[in-house]
């Protein structure tokens, strides 16, 4: 039995946090010294009435149906949790004896737990590699493209999810940040696993103390904190590679460019340099070429390229620029520019891709690994790459390109999310709608109807975070902690309880739960952890000590090399696992897979939607959905912190004064915005901090689609997905392109209709009483 500490800690993906009963919110730990406000939300949803109290199953798949189509707008029936659970196991064992376990798609997106073990993804996934397997995702939506890109440049992913350098380093060296798509301090609250403290404003003041200049180059004035006095270079959204390239073209003609550095480290920048200054299209990639796209003018450009060729240069890439169309190109120009200063490998130069995308992104971390739940063997080896989610259900059996490869898309018949919202971070959402009705079955955990639990067709009610006991710590922080529960629910069930209930109706509970309770799996897990912290020289207390205490936070290392810094010394001692051994500007790989939208070396390829295209007359903003300030994508949406940010409860549409104006709109106004796509509602919020033709609306909102007569529904929220493009960024990764997206604004001329989606669905009466054990 596990004792409790009086104060206990929890251990959130925005920070680590005490409480001691009494408290009526968390207090984040000490040695924090930027706290997110995201935790007051957490111990607002205990009696939120979005809640889901009980097992609850879609009305007309109960009495045998299994047409989807009433998905979303049908009624539920609750039902005790063995029935539930007899139901669930049922619909299991008939999907993989009629069609296989390639027709079950096992859904779910990471960031639901800080912990190790009640990781929901580590949980469905290994449940259902217990009963033979299951069609899975590969790549994230965050970073996609940049996924499948960098490998191909640089033979791993070094600089983008690991290896990156350091903040200290930074601090020390660096003389000029350039920063295409600033570094927002909104994004850099959250890091996967658990923060021990937030390093992005105190790091980047360290940086400018030091005599560090940064350039901010983004539509978004405050996509940089305002304290650092950056200089903001507004640039129209998705011409960053036109910007990069006359920059390229600036050092190529002044002969700025480390050729000595690019003779020895690089592959194919000849072809590249063919092509920067036009001689096989006839156009040079200059200044004067990239002004018109990018409103930026000529000589800045120019001036910014001497800028970086002279002094110590840390260019800085957000994730954010690789979630558009032709989204591996800005990753790609970010290495080649990097490359042709000649300063990577060296302290504070180079590149680096996500500073600021997320706290743990520059954080000096030790190299062991920590432990994790164990998925076990998928018997099942397809996959789609994960935002091709609808065209996976719309389309089975129709081909894609990806990576290299042509491959097809599964016929899936069954759904099993659990862990994160698909109706939050997918994009064109009325499109995802429709996809969703084509499986014969889908089952959700979570622990509020959000809009994926109420297209479910089981919904299974999981306890949350602050419910449970876990152990956290992460890869991109020095942070090891317990994170205790500070709230038990009567009858509550974690995704552990709930799939070793279903295991054992399918006859593998032994193969899921080895025989261990929570705790058990708690004390096999921190053994692991002491024993690799042990082997680094790192001794950690016993488990109940350590139970009994709080975060533990190592000591940083001594030794923080820059990216690819061994690479630099030694080129053929450390070549990269490129097929040259070299960074390749030039892939003959992916040149050869002979993709019309990924060529061999970077280039501007025009996106479909952007302020250029001729469907600008007709939707003349760009949008930006950017990640949310109040809440970790649609996390904690229904909390107190994301619903101050609101205004009469629906997000705010950001918008240049020039662009209100032209559309008669004043700050508090309800607006309607359009695409190709869809429509929303937002209340506008006017600003002089955004390029003028350019909009944003964060993400997060939970989606909250409402009939509109014969037109499709109205989404009255303020969610921007629903007007976002579903499409790959390329043949290539096939990521995410949300930022690619072309809008109207107008005011809103109706009756704004009421939010729903924070209510509790429909219910039949009538049945038996509900048995809660």
């Amino acid at each position: 039995m596990l004792k409790y500490p009086s104060r206990r800690t929890v251990v959130t993906h925005w920070g680590t946090y005490t409480h001691e009963d009494g408290d009526r919110d968390l207090q984040p730990i000490a040695g924090d010294p930027d706290p997110s406000p995201i935790a007051a939300s957490m111990t607002d949803p205990f009696t939120d009435r979005a809640r889901i109290r009980r097992p609850a199953i879609r009305t007309s798949f109960l009495k045998g149906s299994r047409d989807g189509r009433g998905r979303g707008t049908e009624s539920f029936t609750e039902v005790p949790w063995d029935e539930a659970l007899d139901i669930a196991a049922a619909e299991l064992d008939r999907v993989r004896g009629a069609y296989g376990n390639g027709a079950i798609f096992g859904g779910s997106y990471g960031w639901a737990s800080a912990g190790r073990f009640h990781h929901a993804q580590s949980q469905v996934h290994r449940f259902l590699n217990c009963i033979g397997g299951y069609t899975r995702s590969v790549n994230t939506y965050s970073t996609g493209a940049a996924e499948v890109l960098v490998p191909h440049i640089l033979g791993d992913t070094r600089g983008l999810n690991i290896a990156h350098t350091t903040w200290p380093v930074i601090e020390q060296n660096t003389k000029l940040i350039a920063m295409f798509g600033g570094a927002p301090q909104r994004n850099a609250q959250v890091n996967s696993g658990g923060v021990s403290r937030h390093v992005l404003r105190d790091s980047l003041l360290a940086a400018r103390a030091n005599g560090c200049e940064i350039v901010s180059i983004s539509p978004i004035r405050d996509d940089v904190l305002p304290e650092l006095s950056a200089e903001w270079l507004p640039i129209v959204p998705t011409t960053d590679v036109a910007l990069m390239l006359a920059i390229a073209h600036t050092l190529l003609e002044e002969g700025l460019h480390d050729a000595a550095f690019l003779e020895r480290y690089t592959e194919g920048f000849d072809r590249f340099a063919s092509y920067v200054r036009g001689q096989a299209d006839g156009m040079a990639k200059s200044a004067d070429w990239a002004a018109p796209m990018t409103r930026i003018d000529a000589e800045t450009i120019r001036g910014l390229a001497r800028r970086m060729a002279r002094t110590r240069t840390m260019i800085m890439t957000a994730w954010a620029l690789q979630r558009s169309e032709h989204g591996e190109q800005p990753y790609w120009m970010t290495i080649t520019l990097a490359a042709m200063l000649g300063q990577i490998g060296l302290p504070g130069g180079g590149f680096g891709f996500g500073y600021g995308s997320i706290n743990g992104i520059g954080v000096p971390v030790h190299g062991f690994s920590w432990p994790s739940l164990p998925q076990g063997r998928n018997a099942i080896s397809d996959y789609i790459p994960v935002a091709r989610i609808s065209d996976m259900l719309l389309g089975p059996g129709e081909p894609y390109d990806y990576n290299g490869e042509t491959r097809r898309y599964p016929d899936i018949k069954l759904v099993y999310w659990a862990g994160g919202n698909p109706f939050h971070h997918h994009q064109d959402l009325h499109r995802l709608n429709a996809a969703w009705q084509r499986p014969e079955a889908v089952i959700v955990h979570d622990s509020w109807w959000t809009a994926t639990a109420r297209r479910a067709d089981i919904v299974i009610p999981v306890v949350t975070q602050m419910e449970r006991d876990d152990i956290a710590c992460s890869s991109r922080d020095r942070l090891i902690s317990p994170s205790h529960r500070i709230k038990t629910v009567a009858g509550g069930n974690t995704d552990y309880d709930v799939f070793a209930r279903l295991a054992s109706r399918l006859g593998v509970e032994e193969a899921f739960t080895e025989g261990r309770t929570t705790e058990e799996w708690l004390r096999h897990l921190y053994r692991q952890t002491t024993e690799g912290a042990g082997a680094a020289g790192f001794p950690l207390p016993d488990f109940d000590d350590f139970w009994q205490g709080g975060a533990i936070v190592l000591p940083e290392p001594n030794n923080q090399p820059s990216l690819l810094e061994d690479f630099r010394a030694d080129p053929d001692l450390h070549r990269l696992k490129t097929p040259s051994g070299r960074i390749e500007i030039h892939s003959a790989t992916i040149e050869s897979f002979g993709y019309d939208d990924c060529p061999g070396h970077p280039q501007w390829l025009e996106p479909q939607e952007w302020l250029g295209a001729a469907q600008s007359a007709e939707f003349p903003l760009h949008l930006i959905s950017n990640q949310p300030s109040g809440k970790l994508h649609s996390q904690y949406d229904n909390g107190s912190t994301s619903r101050r940010l609101k205004t009469a409860g629906r997000e705010k549409v950001r918008m240049h004064p020039e662009d209100a104006l032209a559309r008669d709109l004043g700050d508090g106004d309800v607006a309607k915005i359009s695409s190709r796509r869809g429509a929303c509602i937002a209340v506008v919020a006017i600003t002089p901090d955004i390029v003028p033709g350019v909009i944003q609306l964060p993400t997060g909102a939970w989606f909250d689609p409402q009939p509109a007569g014969d037109a499709q529904p109205l989404e009255v929220h303020g969610n921007p997905n629903a007007l976002t493009r579903d499409a790959g960024t390329s043949k290539l990764a096939q990521g995410t392109s949300a930022h690619s997206c072309l809008v109207q604004v107008e005011k809103y001329l109706g009756t704004v209709p009421d939010l729903t989606v924070f209510d509790q669905p429909v219910f039949e009466t009538g049945r038996a009483a509900i048995n809660d054990g």
